[in-house]
């Protein structure tokens, strides 16, 4: 999603709990800087960015947000991406696992909306709030013991909905992007240890596999861009048709 908006000529910054960002994160970085102008006679290209940060402090986003705007100027897009999966019987959950796990997938979505749409309020800019949430946030996936994720998946889709009824008078809109079963570090995480559930994940929807992180790009950038200008309070699910079924 990262790249997908720097190569449409956004600076983007990228917030995550590590103090220093990871390999890959360089390697994208570098290849951002290598971009070619957007546009002929047009200087100005996308980059990227890092910094730390705790999404489960909201003063710590709210002060992040408000740096970014000091830098920058202005604050467009908001892409709040943050979460974690974890599996336990539903009547065995320890309630710890539990909290920590709301903490990060639904109040870290929220404080990182909030200090997003302040700055935009604030400067008066029609700006896109971005949530990403689950298919799992409206199924419940087939032989996983996934109550508190699902539960925080459905949260951010609600949560979202208010905030777009609520942001809308100021044109700011807010929307969710509910993927399906999509490879990325998380997934691969879980997946590769156990091949046979790979399989089966392929095989519940119509495309018959794994979706790519790179194929929520389009949506990402629909969603951030002035192509969707009339769209707020939606949930848009890339899910490969899971759904269908």
């Amino acid at each position: 999603m990262a790249l997908a908006l720097a190569e449409a000529g956004a600076t983007v910054y990228c917030l995550d709990l590590p103090k220093q960002p990871g390999d890959e994160w360089h390697k994208v970085q570098e290849y951002a800087a290598k971009l070619p102008d957007i546009a002929p006679g047009v200087k100005n290209k996308g980059r990227l960015e890092y910094v730390s940060g705790d999404v489960t402090n909201q003063q710590q986003m709210w002060t992040i947000a408000e740096d970014i705007v000091k830098k920058e100027g202005r604050l467009d897009i908001c892409v709040a991406n943050a979460g974690i999966l974890r599996g336990a019987e539903c009547l065995e959950w320890p309630a710890e696992e539990f909290r920590k796990l709301m903490e990060i997938n639904v109040d870290g979505v929220l404080f990182t909306a909030q200090a997003a749409g302040r700055q935009m309020e604030k400067l008066g800019i029609p700006g896109s709030i971005i949530m990403t949430a689950s298919m799992s946030g409206s199924i419940t996936n087939f032989g996983q013991h996934w109550v508190a994720y699902n539960t925080s998946k459905a949260a951010v889709i609600q949560m979202a909905r208010s905030m777009a009824c609520e942001l809308g008078p100021k044109r700011i809109r807010v929307n969710t992007i509910s993927p399906g079963y999509i490879y990325t570090q998380m997934t691969k995480d879980f997946l590769d240890p156990r091949p046979e559930l790979m399989k089966q994940w392929s095989a519940q929807n119509p495309l018959g596999r794994i979706g790519r992180p790179d194929e929520l790009r389009g949506v990402t950038l629909w969603l951030a861009s002035d192509a969707s200008t009339f769209c707020t309070g939606s949930d848009i699910i890339v899910d490969g048709g899971h759904r269908a079924w």
